[in-house]
């Protein structure tokens, strides 16, 4: 009685056409071995697609579930990825008829006729074997002539290949660089981004290096991927026309090729290191030696008084070694990958591809002995231009899994920009620390960060204050809760009334919430508790201890953050920024400099009182209903000091003032002291005055 598998086999061999068996018994066994690798390599590939989509499926969302944000995953192929790629498409290609598309069009156009090229080449390089061997002499040489005139056009596709995958990164980049810079610099993310939130620790590696290497890297791809598909489907469709007209088998050669490709793209997946995980982390490792660099040059001077020179060369190095260490991991990681990749990819495909053109040869009705051998030379040298044709498409198509990869990561960094500034818009900010403090403001999630390895605390704010804007002139704070950044409340129910001509002296000791002040009247710092209500933002304006020198001439310092046009629309002239200079006793750097056409280097060309009197002569250029005066005119003279505040007292300017210095206090009507453990008193300054003088 024959077994229930005989019987099985019996019946599948029944259904298989005559020729395949017979190939099968005449195979040795280390063949029927290697169609078994090929089988199992094909199921194998099927089973990992589907537990991928299976997995991918299950995967949680959210910071412990509160919504705040996508959890913290290790970047590669999944369902993130393709969200945020979603996402980051929109933002390049905005429209269907947007110039993206166009170059994207003629780009893929491009990648198309190279293919047909490709396969026209091959099949001239064949019939150009076939008169060598028939020693047809003329024939050769039309041949050889239409080979190199072919050569023209194929060449100019590959230079325009290469350009428009170039023209097409940086459009995307300009795009979606356009976009980031809009968000930006709209309701002060690019502040609330640095100070209020950690989750972009170098915003302008993010927006600069992190932006170019995530086009550069999809327009690659897509071309990487494009054109070996193409490659593929056109070369399949001729090798299998060809078989067809020769008589031969027709699926044989396609199993085997497929059964291969599978194994090995099964190998590869197995030992393939997190590319994307190593990218992100690379790109974070260049952002804070970056970031470092950016450090002393700005801060150059001070560094140099204290002689801080070897402990910041101390930190570079640092830096640089842990930027070092990433790369050489990266480089090992790649260095087996690559070895495997190519010993699979070369020399096991090269060998696939001599049985999968032998066999139409050894197998086909056509080619047999009364054939000739030109004919049997023409196919053999077309049918492997054709295979190498193809082999190298699904070479490109095996690695760009890799580029795949690296992409996702980038693509993490990218969209975790836009990310944090939508959600930093709309008043959620995120710290990162490594320690949970007592806070009221908010509360601590503990995560564990996968890209770094390490558990950190997530400090999530609440903001439950109000602000209002209205027309009348009046500041009026109601229970308002002075909180920084790290969630320290400095300040307890601030009670204040400002109204115009109310001159507010602010003291008290270092930290103790004066200049937070001016950073919630500003609208820089949230209100977390209480009631506010000022005017509009554009009528407070704010004077630092180190007024900001902007690039550009000298009359776009003064009318700063002005342009031309807007001075102009005020109806303001040269003469009328001159007068303004006399007010505060600087109109003689118009001359000094060269006119208010020249550019400098403000920041360093002005002294420290100068750069302060340029600061009070915008001041006298902007004419808001509040100045907030934060050390303003600590290093100029107390004359010069004492005329700049009578002229801005008769000009209409409700002042706001932190001053350490007494001979300012007789410019003032009231008095607000915050005395440093979160206590304040709000007077009248006659009444101190009274007080000081019992």
């Amino acid at each position: 009685m024959p077994s229930t598998l005989s019987k099985l086999t019996f019946k599948v061999a029944g259904k298989l056409p005559p020729e395949w068996i017979l190939l099968y018994l005449r195979m040795t066994k280390a063949q029927k071995f290697a169609i078994l690798g090929s089988l199992v390599g094909f199921f194998g590939v099927v089973k990992q697609l589907y537990f991928t989509k299976r997995k991918s499926r299950r995967r949680s969302k959210g910071y412990g579930g509160l919504g705040v944000g996508p959890k913290k995953t290790t970047p590669g192929i999944n369902i993130e990825f393709f969200k945020q790629m979603r996402f980051l498409l929109k933002l390049m290609i905005p429209t269907l008829w947007s110039k993206q598309i166009a170059i994207l069009l003629a780009h893929t156009g491009m990648l198309m006729a190279r293919t047909f090229l490709s396969i026209y080449v091959a099949k001239l390089e064949g019939k150009i074997v076939r008169e060598i061997v028939q020693k047809n002499v003329g024939q050769f040489i039309r041949l050889l002539t239409k080979w190199l005139v072919i050569a023209i056009p194929a060449c100019f596709c590959n230079s325009s290949i290469r350009f428009l995958e170039k023209h097409l990164a940086l459009s995307l980049r300009t795009s979606l660089v356009n976009q980031a810079y809009k968000t930006y610099f709209s309701n002060q993310i690019y502040y609330k981004v640095g100070n209020l939130d950690t989750r972009i620790p170098n915003p302008d590696h993010s927006l600069t290096e992190d932006i170019s290497e995530f086009t550069t890297s999809v327009a690659h791809l897509y071309s990487h991927i494009t054109k070996p598909l193409f490659d593929c489907l056109m070369v399949s469709l001729t090798l299998f026309q060809r078989s067809q007209a020769v008589g031969s088998n027709l699926f044989l050669g396609p199993f085997i090729t497929l059964s291969v490709v599978g194994l090995t793209g099964q190998i590869l997946k197995a030992i393939s290191p997190r590319f994307g995980q190593l990218a992100a982390k690379e790109a974070e490792t260049k952002a804070k030696l970056r970031h470092k660099h950016s450090r002393i040059v700005t801060n150059s001077e001070e560094i140099a008084f204290y002689g801080g020179g070897e402990v910041e060369k101390n930190i570079l190095q640092d830096a640089y070694r842990q930027e070092y260490q990433q790369s050489k991991k990266i480089y090992f990681s790649k260095l087996w990958y690559v070895f495997f990749e190519q010993f699979l990819m070369k020399y096991c495909w090269g060998g696939t591809g001599m049985v999968v053109t032998a066999i139409p040869i050894l197998t086909a009705h056509s080619l047999k002995n009364g054939s000739g051998a030109a004919k049997r030379t023409e196919y053999y040298m077309t049918s492997k231009h054709l295979l190498v044709s193809g082999a190298d498409a699904m070479e490109r198509l095996m690695t760009s899994y890799k580029e795949a990869v690296e992409l996702a990561g980038y693509s993490s960094r990218v969209a975790n920009i836009f990310k944090v500034f939508d959600e930093v818009s709309k008043g959620i900010y995120i710290r990162e620390s490594c320690i949970e403090r007592d806070i009221q403001i908010g509360w601590y999630i503990t995560t564990y960060n996968r890209l770094c390895h390490v558990y950190v605390c997530i400090f999530v704010h609440i903001i439950s204050g109000t602000v209002v804007e209205n027309n009348s002139s009046i500041i009026e704070l109601t229970n308002i809760k002075v909180v920084t950044p790290t969630g320290d409340v400095i300040v307890q129910d601030l009670e204040l009334l400002i109204k115009p001509g109310m001159h507010l002296l602010i003291t008290g000791p270092n930290g103790c919430g004066k200049s937070s002040l001016f950073r919630i009247l500003s609208g820089l710092w949230p209100v977390y508790g209480g009631h506010m209500t000022r005017p509009p933002v554009d009528r407070l304006y704010y004077i630092p201890q180190r007024p900001y020198m902007s690039l550009g001439n000298l009359r776009e310092q003064v009318i700063y953050p002005d342009t031309r046009k807007d001075m102009h629309r005020k109806g303001m002239k040269d003469k009328d920024l001159t007068r303004i200079l006399e007010n505060v006793q600087l109109n003689h750097i118009v001359t000094r400099e060269g006119g208010w056409d020249s550019v400098r280097d403000w920041q360093d060309v002005l002294s420290g009182g100068e750069k302060q009197r340029v600061g009070i002569a915008r001041l006298f250029y902007h004419k808001p209903t509040f100045a907030l005066l934060d050390e303003c005119t600590s290093a100029v003279s107390m004359d010069v000091e004492d005329s700049m505040y009578q002229l801005m007292i008769k000009s209409g300017i409700t002042l706001l003032t932190i001053t350490h210095r007494p001979s300012l206090f007789k410019h003032h009507t009231h008095i607000l002291k915050f005395t440093g453990d979160g206590t304040w008193s709000f007077e009248d300054m006659k009444l101190e005055s009274s007080s000081w003088t019992m």
